[in-house]
């Protein structure tokens, strides 16, 4: 910061008042700042929304046809996130655990919870291509199993049991025969560890002593990287939390690191706008973040990877064949839209943005939105994939979405924007109201030391020579003028 005032002072006649506004105090993670409540508890409304992908004609599936989908909903729910267990550290960092509870909001979705969905058998598909180099003895003995339990490659569920989990004797008869596949008992679900639950230990820089790092990531879960991927690059845990950035932003880019993407995401500057009337810069998501090795070489240790526009995740679940996406898999490879039928991908719909405050670093409006996708295929010796061609099918989508809104807006609009704006004004008032002030005066001090010059007696004739007359000294020429008229009188 004194650097950056020094720099200023160079470069500008006068410093302005706003430059002593203490913007970036409000910013620290200081539980006297302003924003240290919108910090801890986040009073904007955060809502999670899920599309489900209905597959319309699974049994031509099963004959190695081309899956048709439907999309189905939104399914809305009211997301509220808030800190727990604040620590404060000597080294001016902070931990916290960022708590998610979610509440199905009827009157803004389309369904229910309670509507029947066809979606993939994510169990049963998903632990047949994980098993698909095992010995074939393996493989017919679950496929055994899976008739005995009357396991197809398709299901029929409600929404509620996809997202919150259902119970399956799959599970522990996979666990049977190949011990530590699936390594989790009880309810399935894709969104189970989702709701009253954490995103992990975060511990992040207050900013106290260097504001340009505050909110910047020291470690999650006591990691300075992840293990998940092939390169130290790829395991990076950089950025921040997604929650706020440090201030004084420049049109570039952002970073922050995902638990739920198992990965670091970089967005770069696309526009500056303004969102109610608060300044904002808009970052996107770049083509290449989800590119594969062959097109984009700093993602090779993403892989093993597919077509460009998705992301192998299946070391960071469980191994399982899943893929994340933009939905609709926008930006993605060609081919992997032409597999299916139903997709309509569009940069408006399923393009993810944030809308950031660049003097401060806290998102006005933002949009987070991925796609999750199965990898399918016919496996041998498991008759129940049938003749099912190798696709990757999306399962869903859903978008995290929120704005500051109300009192919040209010209050961060006339404490970081209009005052600052308002001390702009003052001091070109002081300085319009300055300039005929110190003409004023310059005026008042010419008429006094012409006043005083015309009180001091004149000097006798004899005594001095009579200067010559000048247009650039009138004074001293009316004044020997007088001096005649009074001798010849």
């Amino acid at each position: 910061m004194q650097r950056l005032a020094e720099h200023h002072a160079e470069h500008q006649p006068f410093l302005p008042l706003t430059s002593f506004y203490p913007q970036h105090q409000n910013v620290r993670i200081n539980p006297s700042s302003i924003s240290f409540q919108m910090w801890k508890d986040i009073p904007v409304p955060f809502y999670l929304s899920v599309h489900f992908f209905e597959v319309l004609n699974p049994k031509q599936v099963l004959q190695g046809e081309k899956p048709v989908l439907s999309q189905r909903g939104p399914y809305v729910y009211r997301e509220y996130r808030y800190k727990t267990n604040i620590t404060f550290h000597n080294n001016d960092t902070v931990s916290y655990l960022e708590n998610r509870n979610l509440f199905f909001q009827p009157d803004l979705s389309n369904g229910t919870e309670d509507e029947y969905v066809v979606v993939p058998n994510i169990l049963m598909l998903g632990a047949a291509v994980m098993m698909e180099k095992l010995p074939n003895v393996l493989k017919i003995l679950l496929s055994g199993a899976l008739a005995g339990l009357k396991q197809e490659a398709f299901m029929n569920r409600t929404v509620g049991e996809i997202m919150w989990g259902y119970e399956d004797p799959l599970i522990d008869t996979i666990n049977m025969l190949v011990p530590g596949l699936i390594p989790f008992k009880g309810k399935f679900g894709l969104f189970v560890d989702f709701n009253n639950s954490n995103s992990g230990l975060f511990t992040v820089n207050t900013g106290m002593k260097d504001i340009s790092q505050v909110h910047m990531i020291d470690s999650w879960n006591g990691l300075k990287k992840v293990n998940y991927w092939r390169s130290s690059q790829c395991n990076m845990i950089n950025g921040t939390a997604g929650e706020m950035w440090p201030p004084f932003m420049s049109p570039t880019s952002l970073e922050f690191y995902s638990p739920d993407a198992c990965r670091s995401m970089t967005l770069v500057y696309e526009q500056s706008g303004k969102f109610k009337g608060v300044p904002t810069y808009r970052f996107v998501a770049p083509k290449t973040l989800f590119a594969n090795g062959t097109d984009y070489p700093p993602n090779e240790g993403f892989c093993p990877c597919m077509q460009s526009g998705i992301q192998n995740v299946s070391t960071c679940r469980l191994n399982a064949p899943m893929f994340i996406s933009h939905p609709h898999f926008y930006n993605a490879d060609p081919s992997l839209v032409s597999a299916v039928e139903g997709l309509h991908p569009s940069k408006e719909q399923h393009g993810l943005f944030l809308d950031v405050h660049p003097m401060t670093g806290i998102p006005m409006n933002c949009s987070i939105k991925l796609q999750l996708n199965l990898y399918i295929k016919r496996v041998s010796g498991i008759i129940q994939t049938g003749k099912i061609k190798p696709v990757v099918l999306p399962l869903l989508w859903f978008a995290e979405s929120g704005s500051i809104e109300g009192s919040v807006l209010k209050q961060f609009y006339n404490n970081l924007v209009l005052l600052p704006s308002v001390l702009d004004y003052v001091q070109y008032i002081f300085l319009g109201l300055s300039v005929p002030l110190i003409i004023s005066a310059a005026v008042l001090m010419a008429m006094s030391k012409r006043g005083a010059a015309e009180k001091s007696p004149c000097p006798p004739s004899t005594q001095s020579k009579r200067p010559p007359s000048s247009e650039t000294t009138p004074l001293l020429h009316d004044a020997d003028t007088l001096s005649q008229d009074d001798a010849e009188a």
